[in-house]
């Protein structure tokens, strides 16, 4: 039986057909609907910096390791995150597409995840929800694919968000998958807050959270908020 890695050269090409080929929601292009992206490494060069917003410092040190070792996957992912949030999309899918293809599952899992937010942030929500589906067969276990689920299905107004989010929750009781995960603006932290927060059953805190999210620049972020706020 081949391996997952053997198995990407094939799935990949038909994930981003999927993207190009009737993947897209229109109603999705004004904003998208955003995810979140996944670190590998919790810590590390470069790794401070993209948390504190400081990108060009966060390139250097994830350039740095890869300098030294350029066939540090964990490393080459991490990147990826830091183009994605300074705007360089087209670059980071390519990063990614690497990652999906030459890293461990731990890697491949995280590129596929931050994959899925680039395709979800420009309206792509099929493939984004594929690659989220694939992410999550590497090792069902992991809660950082759980929590973009949640997140992708709460955008777009699903009624399983509130399960996939309680699932996320179980499988992240210790809060571990919680500290790989990046946000590109405080509004889609402010969405996972809520969100997180009613998994919990922390009605008060989600409802802080969903007000401020009512004024959210992403209609998404902004729609999905209105209707916690309405929902009994």
């Amino acid at each position: 039986m081949p391996s997952f890695r053997t198995a990407r050269f094939v799935i990949l090409p038909a994930l981003a057909l999927l993207a190009a080929c009737g993947g897209q929601d229109l109603s999705a292009r004004g904003g998208g609907v955003p995810v979140a992206g996944v670190l590998v490494r919790a810590s590390g060069p470069g790794t401070a910096d993209l948390r504190a917003g400081q990108l060009a410092a966060a390139r250097s040190g994830f350039e740095s390791l890869l300098r030294g070792n350029p066939e540090q996957m964990d490393a080459l992912n991490d990147l990826a995150v830091a183009y994605h949030l300074e705007g360089h999309s087209e670059a980071a899918r390519k990063l990614l597409d690497e990652v999906v293809v030459r890293g461990m599952p731990r890697e491949q899992q995280a590129a596929l995840v931050n994959l899925a937010d680039l395709y979800a942030s420009e309206g792509f929500l099929a493939a984004a929800q594929a690659h989220l589906e694939a992410a999550r067969a590497i090792d069902p276990t992991r809660a950082e694919p759980a929590w973009a689920m949640a997140l992708l299905a709460d955008a777009r107004g699903e009624s399983e968000a509130p399960r996939l989010a309680a699932e996320a929750l179980r499988l992240d009781a210790d809060g571990a998958a919680r500290r790989h995960l990046v946000f590109a603006t405080p509004e889609e932290r402010a969405h996972f807050a809520a969100l997180a927060a009613e998994a919990a059953g922390d009605r008060a805190l989600a409802n802080v959270q969903w007000r401020e999210l009512r004024a959210a620049r992403a209609p998404s972020l902004a729609q999905a908020a209105q209707r916690h706020l309405v929902e009994p």
